[in-house]
C-alpha cells in the first residue's frame, strides 16, 4: 500500500444543523422515559439526523443510555452486529486494565549466557523482549551503555534476540494485504522499535527532502538510522511549483523501501511511516549498532527467535511506562500495534500463551464478568483492523456503563480522545471534531474508521448534567465520510435537555459542528475513512 505523504482537509456535506440543534435544545418537556422507552424529544432529534441520505442502504446501529442506570434512551438496530473498526479497542483496553492492571509494565532485558573472563564473555549475549511497544533507539542505546559500563568489551558468541514471549504470527486475521507496508498494519513482535514518541512500533520514519536543483536526487533520511532497511531512491527533484508526487512503498517480504515520484525544489520534506518486515531483526540490528558504538564487539553475528536459557545473568533491563500511561498514545492515537501487543500479553499472563487466540479467550472471559455475552460478538484481533470483528452498539453501551464501576475507570476515561481539545495527546482523534458545540471538551469517545465503516462510542454530559453513554456504528455506506453525522449526534446529545430548559441567551453555544473538520484521506491511493491518526495529517 502506498503510504500517505500529502494530506488535505475534506469539507463535509452539511446536514440540516439548525433544525437538529433546535430540536436538541428544546428536546422534551414530558416525563422521563421508561427503562426501555426512548426519550421522545431525543428520538425526534436523532431520527432527523440519522435520516441523512448518505446512510441510505447502509447498516446503522445507534444506542444511547443513561450512564448511571443503564436505561435505554434511544436505540436503532442496537442488537445488530456490525464491523466496529477501531471501536474494538474499547474491548481490548478495558480488558487490559482489568486483567493486567494499570501499573503493568513490560521489560526489555539484556542477559549473558556463558562465563566471563575480565572484559570477555565466552558465550552468547541475549536481548529479550516481553512486548514493550514504546522502545526507542535511545532506550536500546541506554541498554548498551549499561553493558559497556559493566566492563564488557567482547562477546565470543552471538547476539541472540529472544522474541519467544509471543508466537510467530505477525499479522492479524484478514488484515488487508495492500496495507502490509502501512505503519498502522505493522507486524507484532515482543521485540520492536518505535521511531518516535507516538510509539509507532515496528516502523521507520522516512523524510524525503528535495535536492538543491531540478534533476537532483532527493535526500532520504531514515529514523532511527539503521542498515536493517534498504532505500531504493527513484525519486526526482523538480522545479519550484511543480507537482509533488512522492510515494513510499516497501516491497513485499523484504525491507527494501522504494521512494519514487517528484518533489519541488525548496519544498518541505515529505514524510512517511513505513512498517518493517520482521521487527525482531529490526530491534536486534538497532541494539547491535548501539553495542558497537559503545565499544562492545559481538563476534559471531545475530540470531533471531531463541529463548534465553536458564541460569543466564541479567546485565541490563529497561522497564516500560505503566499501562495507565501507555493508554494515552494507544487510545488517543488509536495505535493498532499497541492493541495487538496487549491481546498477546493478556494471553501470556492469563492463559500462559502469547497468542491471539489465548488473549481473545481471556478477553471473552472478562466480558462475562461484566455481564456481556461474548457469544453474541466476534473479536478476531485487538485493534479492529480485521473485518471479521462484529459487535453491536448495544454491547458497546453495556461495556461503557459497566466500565464506570471499575477501579481503573478514571485513568481509562481520561485516555479516550476528547472532542475539540487541540492538544494531540488530549484530544486525539477527536481534536478537530465537534468544535463550537456543547460536545467540545465534553465528549470522550473512541473513534473507528475503515473504508465503508465508521463509528463513535463513548460518554457525553447532556444539558441537564446527566452523563450519557452512546454508540454509533455504520457499515456499508458509499459516501466518502459520515463523520459529520456522528458529530451531529454527539452535539445533539450534549445539548439535549430532558427538562426542556433553554440555555440563557448570549451564553448558549451553537450545536452545529464545524463543517471543516478533517476526515482522513490517503492522497496517493484515494482511500478514505481510515482512522485520522493513521494518516497523520497535521490537523488530526
Amino acid at each position: 500500500m502506498r503510504m500517505p505523504t500529502i494530506h488535505r482537509r475534506i469539507r463535509h456535506r452539511a446536514l440540516l444543523w439548525a433544525v437538529a440543534a433546535s430540536l436538541a435544545l428544546t428536546a422534551t418537556s414530558g416525563a422521563p422515559a421508561g427503562a426501555d422507552s426512548p426519550a421522545p424529544g431525543l428520538s425526534q432529534t436523532l431520527d432527523h439526523i440519522l435520516g441523512d441520505t448518505r446512510l441510505d442502504g447502509a447498516q446503522v446501529g445507534v444506542v444511547v443510555s443513561d450512564a448511571e442506570t443503564g436505561q435505554t434512551l434511544y436505540q436503532r438496530n442496537g442488537g445488530g452486529r456490525l464491523v466496529p473498526a477501531s471501536s474494538t479497542k474499547l474491548l481490548t483496553s478495558t480488558a487490559a486494565m482489568a486483567l493486567l492492571g494499570p501499573d503493568y509494565r513490560f521489560s526489555t532485558d539484556v542477559l549473558a549466557d556463558g562465563s566471563r573472563h575480565g572484559s570477555v564473555v565466552q558465550g552468547d549475549l541475549y536481548l529479550r523482549g516481553t512486548g514493550d511497544p514504546t522502545m526507542l533507539a535511545e532506550d536500546y542505546d541506554r541498554l548498551a551503555v549499561t553493558v559497556a559500563a559493566s566492563g564488557i568489551r567482547r562477546i565470543t558468541g552471538r547476539l541472540v534476540a529472544d522474541d519467544t514471549r509471543f508466537d510467530s504470527n505477525r499479522l492479524g486475521a484478514s488484515w488487508a494485504a495492500d496495507d502490509e507496508s502501512a505503519y498502522y498494519s505493522s507486524q507484532i513482535s515482543p521485540l520492536t522499535v518505535a521511531p518516535d514518541t507516538d510509539y509507532d512500533a515496528g516502523t521507520v520514519l522516512l523524510s524525503v527532502a528535495p535536492g538543491s536543483a531540478p534533476g537532483d536526487t532527493p535526500r532520504v533520511k531514515v529514523t532511527p538510522s539503521n542498515d536493517y532497511v534498504r532505500i531504493d531512491n527513484r525519486a526526482t527533484t523538480v522545479a519550484a511549483g511543480g507537482s509533488r508526487t512522492i510515494t513510499v512503498d516497501r516491497m513485499h517480504g523484504t525491507n527494501t523501501i522504494v521512494v519514487s515520484g517528484k518533489i519541488p525544489v525548496e519544498s518541505t520534506p515529505a514524510t512517511s511511516w513505513t512498517s518493517v518486515w520482521e521487527p525482531t531483526g529490526y530491534a536486534a540490528a538497532v541494539f547491535a549498532d548501539a553495542l558497537a558504538a559503545h565499544g562492545v564487539k559481538v563476534t559471531r553475528g545475530t540470531v533471531l527467535g531463541k529463548a534465553v536459557p536458564q541460569g543466564a545473568t541479567t546485565l541490563a533491563a529497561h522497564p516500560s511506562m505503566p499501562l495507565k500511561d501507555l493508554l494515552t498514545p494507544f487510545l488517543k492515537l488509536s495505535n493498532n500495534n499497541h492493541a495487538e501487543v496487549l491481546v498477546k500479553t493478556i494471553g501470556y499472563e492469563v492463559k500462559g500463551s502469547g497468542t491471539w487466540s489465548a488473549g481473545l479467550s481471556a478477553i471473552a472471559d472478562h466480558l462475562r464478568t461484566l455481564g456481556l455475552d461474548p457469544s453474541d460478538l466476534r473479536q478476531m484481533d485487538g485493534s479492529g483492523l480485521s473485518r471479521m470483528d462484529v459487535v453491536s452498539t448495544e454491547q458497546f453501551t453495556e461495556l461503557l456503563v459497566a466500565a464506570r464501576h471499575q477501579p481503573w475507570f478514571e485513568e481509562w476515561y481520561d485516555a479516550l480522545p476528547i472532542a475539540c481539545v487541540s492538544d494531540r495527546m488530549t484530544g486525539g482523534t477527536l481534536r478537530s471534531r465537534m468544535c463550537g458545540t456543547s460536545a467540545a471538551g465534553n465528549l470522550h469517545g473512541k473513534t473507528g474508521s475503515l473504508t465503508g465503516v465508521s463509528g463513535l462510542s463513548g460518554y457525553v454530559t447532556d444539558a441537564d448534567g446527566r452523563k450519557l453513554v452512546f454508540s454509533f456504528v455504520s457499515n456499508n455506506y458509499v459516501a466518502s465520510s459520515v463523520k459529520d453525522i456522528e458529530d451531529a449526534v454527539g452535539a445533539a446529545l450534549a445539548g439535549y435537555s430532558e427538562k426542556g430548559a433553554q440555555q440563557p441567551q448570549g451564553t448558549a453555544r451553537s450545536d452545529r459542528p464545524s463543517t471543516d473538520a478533517p476526515t482522513a484521506r490517503d492522497a496517493q491511493s484515494g482511500r478514505t475513512d481510515l482512522e485520522c491518526s493513521w494518516t497523520k495529517p497535521v490537523s488530526c
